[in-house]
């Protein structure tokens, strides 16, 4: 397999050519230091992300790992061949060597959208305000809204007292329809400081006469400062009137002008997916309950929002082309002003969006899924599952996630293991007459049982997964009980922490906040101001 030296990759990433990163480690080993524009697709979980991170199989597809992450690399080669991927290489000592010619490594997830953060607040001097000002402007009944950027599954969870979920590509497209006097505050907020950023300045972007400002660190410096947070709240954005329309259209226009934003029609939409020759993306940047109603066949669900967030979830191929729908151009118009700035230059608005699209689909946004053959898996049922219980010969094995498997707990005597490192947990787990797979759902387990790890071995896979399990009415075993692996597979947020999270949540405000530094030494990227 043809292998490429850090010096020259450095130079293909300054480049214009269509290729793709992919670090095959797990997220939380990925996490603590890898380059800043490869994509993780952990091995453990390719089948289940690669189809719509690179659907072009004939992209150039550089892997990386650790140094001594070979076996690695070579698992995930023959598996993307299998899957028809035609153009595969490997970063030659990975990591590693990357650091080791002097060049810059990362740690964190979704780094170059938070770096990009930093860099518009830098580059803008976008407002903010401290949560000490914000509750002082509480206190004194000021005017003010407090709009919280993220999607409602973080909100709901916890938010700022008051705050309404308006997230990301909504709040331009919504916040007429807010009825707020000019003389009220808008205040944005995010978990940290990225959203809280990009929110604040797609309004003022969109020429909202209001002050508009970030709340400094979102909710993580407002918990750091003392304050209370609200937990359960469901306050959400309201439906969009004619005239909200109107005024959300008058800015979109501005906002295309600005940024030079072309529109395509169905006929060049369909001409560029048919291109075999380029990597384009179809992304629907509506919230996931109207996507859910009614969306064009084959794209993803990308909340604005949240593409622009964690962009590197969604679009795997540098210089990819990137096609955006919305109901009626305002939100991917709003999109598509911020993947410009970071860097994207081939970005389109689907003229007229899902309502010049013909026959729509309904239902949920589902990941295509390679690989997925499951004729020659034994299955076995939850009722046949139980009367084994008892029989000592009997060994599951759970391929959950590391913090799943802790908290919301596993089945009696099950083992948690990595899927990639499968062959290493086996020999801690063990011999067994018959060993029973799980995961969540099951999806994961079925991958498993085609692993030549366990080839030879007497293997069945629990029908349904562990869902079945809890569906059947019976109990779980929480905490960390019989780990087979390292807890490695999982990057932990601030707040995830069950002790020390407000340290935590200090070390990743500074971390946040120091990656301005960290990209202007890496030199790679193409952030545009305005």
């Amino acid at each position: 397999m043809d292998k490429i030296s850090p010096r020259s990759l450095y130079e293909l990433i300054k480049g214009k050519s269509e290729f793709s990163l992919v670090d095959l480690r797990e997220d939380g080993v990925f996490g603590e230091r890898h380059l800043l524009f490869a994509v993780n697709i952990p091995l453990s979980h390719m089948e289940f992300l690669v189809g719509n991170l690179i659907p072009n199989r004939h992209v150039p597809i550089i892997l990386c790992g650790k140094g001594n992450d070979e076996d690695l690399i070579d698992r995930g080669a023959l598996r993307l061949k299998t899957f028809g991927y035609k153009n595969i290489s490997i970063l030659s000592g990975g990591v590693d060597a990357w650091e080791q010619e002097g060049f810059e490594l990362f740690s964190g997830i979704n780094v170059p959208s938070k770096a990009f953060g930093e860099f518009i607040e830098t580059n803008n001097k976008t407002p903010h305000v401290s949560a000490e000002k914000l509750e002082q402007m509480i206190k004194l009944e000021e005017k003010l809204v407090i709009l919280d950027s993220r999607p409602f599954s973080e909100y709901e969870l916890m938010s700022i007292p008051g705050g309404i979920n308006v997230p990301g590509a909504e709040l331009s497209y919504r916040v007429a329809d807010l009825s707020l006097g000019l003389d009220t505050t808008i205040v944005v907020n995010c978990a940290g400081r990225t959203r809280s950023i990009i929110g604040a300045q797609s309004l003022i972007n969109a020429g909202v006469l209001n002050k508009v400002v970030a709340l400094e660190n979102g909710i993580m410096g407002w918990h750091l400062a003392g304050k209370d947070l609200e937990y359960g709240s469901s306050i959400r954005f309201p439906e969009i009137s004619e005239c909200g329309h109107k005024v959300a259209k008058c800015r979109a226009k501005t906002l295309i002008k600005k940024f030079k934003i072309e529109k395509i029609d169905g006929i060049a939409v369909n001409k560029m997916m048919n291109d075999f020759r380029r990597t384009t993306y179809l992304l629907d940047v509506r919230d996931p309950v109207e996507f859910k109603a009614g969306h064009i066949p084959g794209s993803i669900s990308s909340p604005g929002g949240q593409l622009i967030q964690a962009t590197d979830q969604y679009i795997a191929v540098r210089s990819s082309r990137l096609i955006l729908i919305d109901n009626d151009d305002i939100r991917a118009a709003m999109t598509a002003s911020w993947l410009k700035q970071m860097g994207w230059s081939e970005v389109f608005v689907f003229q007229g969006g899902i309502s010049a699209a013909g026959k729509l689909h309904s239902g949920p946004y589902e990941p295509k899924i390679l690989g997925n053959d499951n004729e020659d898996i034994s299955f076995i049922e939850l009722i046949e599952f139980d009367d084994l219980m008892e029989d000592e010969g009997i060994k599951v094995i759970d391929f959950a996630s590391s913090s799943i498997y802790c908290d919301n707990g596993h089945i009696p005597g099950a083992y948690f293991a990595i899927r990639a490192n499968l062959s290493n947990s086996l020999k801690k787990i063990g011999n067994a007459n018959i060993f029973i797979l799980t995961s969540p759902d099951g999806k994961l387990a079925e991958m498993a049982a085609h692993d030549d790890a366990l080839l030879g071995l007497n293997v069945k896979v629990l029908k349904g997964g562990t869902s079945s399990w809890v569906a059947g009415g019976l109990s779980l075993e929480k905490g960390f009980t019989r780990m087979a692996d390292k807890a490695n597979d999982v990057w932990y947020r601030p707040y995830d922490f069950k002790d020390g999270a407000e340290d935590a949540m200090k070390q990743y405000l500074s971390w946040e906040i120091e990656l301005i530094n960290q990209i202007r030494r890496d030199g790679t990227t193409n952030f545009q101001g305005i």
